[in-house]
């Protein structure tokens, strides 16, 4: 993690160099304060990974006489397939449309955006911990 650190690191001066520059060129708020946030975020970002991987063992791809079999094992849990985006999209879609035509549509549409989106979020919950 600290390879990621160092990059979000990099970023975060580059946009704390960027951004008084862009301000004395422009004199535009709008783009200055997107710098000075994307500055922030990215300095968070680097704190977070830096402090974390102090704490951590190294991982594989952070050791230098890592082979490729000690990153073998596995990944994690990825589904196949899901319906439950199709649902939560066209939720959206009723929302958006509700905003255009009538409160009355939106309100129906964030109803059924809550159900599909607790129904993606829990699609995979069977019990304690289970997938």
């Amino acid at each position: 993690m600290k390879n990621e650190a160092w990059i979000f690191g990099i970023n975060a001066i580059f946009f704390a160099v960027v951004a008084p520059t862009y301000w004395f060129l422009s004199h535009d708020p709008t783009g200055t304060a997107a710098l000075v946030m994307s500055t922030g975020l990215t300095a968070l970002v680097t704190f977070y990974l830096g402090f974390h991987a102090n704490k951590m063992d190294p991982r594989p791809e952070d050791r230098q006489d890592a082979e490729v079999v000690d990153g073998a094992g596995e990944l994690g849990f990825f589904p196949p397939y899901s319906w439950w985006p199709l649902w939560c999209a066209a939720a959206l879609a009723v929302c958006v449309l509700g905003v255009v035509f009538g409160w009355w549509l939106f309100i129906i549409g964030a109803g059924v955006g809550s159900i599909t989106l607790v129904g993606w979020v829990f699609e995979f919950y069977r019990g304690e911990h289970a997938h």
